[in-house]
């Protein structure tokens, strides 16, 4: 019995840490063609010569959120030579939350000086596809045989509040290990934020 207790635990760990709903690996992704806030339209095909890509989903209200505009920056600086550049999302619902609408979008990505695209998911298809559960949620995607392919997806480090005090960048790890051909170590972590509602 008490073995069985034991590995009910650890089943109760897994479940929080990676969930059921893993699509790592799994079907290829499809493109997109989302709205930035520079009044453009971004595709993943607007970028012939990407390895990959990490593909943010946040957005202007969530105070988790919040915290993570700088250290966005310096991941598409960091990245975006090396062919992995940075793609925010936010599909959030602007009914629920005015201040994710596309206008304040704009506004944010202004005082906040963002150097990569922030996109407008506002019927939330491309959220859906890639099972993004919380803002922010972070995710890299990989060339395959000509197919796009999840292969991170969670949190970007383990310490949204205090950046010096970041123990695993879990984002730049994955990156890291992709640049060098080998297997994400992590594949998965546990996104923390504001959950995203879907319209029914």
């Amino acid at each position: 019995m008490k073995q069985r207790g034991w590995l009910l635990l650890l089943l109760f760990s897994l479940m929080l840490t990676f969930g059921f709903n893993s699509n790592i690996d799994k079907k290829p992704l499809t493109d997109f063609s989302l709205l930035n806030v520079d009044g453009n339209f971004v595709s993943l095909k607007d970028y012939p010569n990407a390895k990959g890509f990490m593909i943010v989903f946040t957005c202007n209200h969530c105070p988790f959120a919040k915290l993570y505009p700088e250290r966005l920056n310096a991941l598409n600086k960091k990245y975006k030579p090396l062919g992995i550049p940075l793609i925010a999302i936010s599909s959030t619902d602007s009914m629920l939350y005015e201040e994710d609408g596309y206008i304040q979008m704009v506004e944010k990505a202004k005082l906040e000086q963002f150097n990569f695209p922030y996109l407008s998911d506002n019927l939330q298809v491309v959220a859906k596809q890639y099972n993004a559960q919380k803002t922010p949620h972070a995710f890299i995607i990989w060339k395959e045989k000509n197919e796009w392919k999840i292969k991170y997806s969670g949190a970007i480090d383990d310490n949204g509040s205090e950046p010096e005090k970041v123990e695993n960048p879990y984002l730049s790890i994955a990156a890291d290990q992709l640049l060098a051909g080998k297997k994400v170590s992590t594949p998965e972590t546990k996104s923390i934020g504001c959950q995203i509602y879907f319209r029914k």
